[in-house]
């Protein structure tokens, strides 16, 4: 059973970290997806091919996958937890692009215990601090603004990987999206197509 249909009166509010809020019968497999995003960063230094080259290690698939330019409200909600952090600022102009490439791009990764397995890859979120065989460890890095260029963004525990992936895709651009609830909605939209 996934965790929108647990009964969650007596579990913790916040993130842990190794502890999956999936409950599940013995014997079955925690299946996961959770949001990575390689960092406009980690664009301009071509590291793109060397991030999936690790993050492959995983052996977890690919469901969603595309690039973004990021605009303000995205970052901000994005972030919205760091609001309060006096370097909240140039967070937002660094994710939005204004350092490096005005692009992310956005993946989400499934499969058995996703999110650690991703997490344990990226290293810690400073990468002075990170192995350096993660991904941030080798190629992250401190501004004198001490902004945490660390090239990768990973989700730290389920809740937030289900707000973050609802919040940069929607059910139509990942290939298994029966992890979270989704309604069909007739809408008509104005998209771009194709000349002739």
């Amino acid at each position: 059973m996934s965790l929108k249909n647990a009964d969650l009166s007596d579990a913790p509010v916040r993130c842990v970290f190794r502890v999956n809020f999936h409950f599940m019968k013995i014997g079955e497999r925690v299946m996961e997806q959770t949001l990575i995003l390689i960092k406009p960063d980690g664009l301009k230094k071509s590291l793109t091919g060397n991030i999936l080259t690790r993050l492959s290690e995983t052996k977890l698939d690919i469901v969603g996958a595309k690039m973004i330019r990021v605009g303000r409200e995205l970052a901000e909600e994005h972030y919205k937890a760091l609001k309060d952090e006096s370097y909240f600022e140039e967070l937002i102009k660094y994710i939005m692009g204004e350092y490096h490439k005005k692009k992310v791009m956005a993946l989400i990764y499934g499969g058995e215990d996703a999110i650690q397995k991703v997490r344990d890859i990226c290293g810690k979120t400073n990468p002075e601090e990170a192995d350096s065989v993660s991904i941030r460890g080798a190629y992250g890095r401190i501004t004198t603004k001490g902004v945490y260029e660390n090239v990768i963004h990973a989700s730290a525990c389920s809740e937030e990987a289900e707000r973050e992936i609802k919040l940069w895709f929607s059910p139509d651009e990942i290939i298994d999206d029966d992890i979270y609830d989704v309604k069909i909605v007739k809408e008509t939209i104005k998209h771009k197509k194709w000349a002739e």
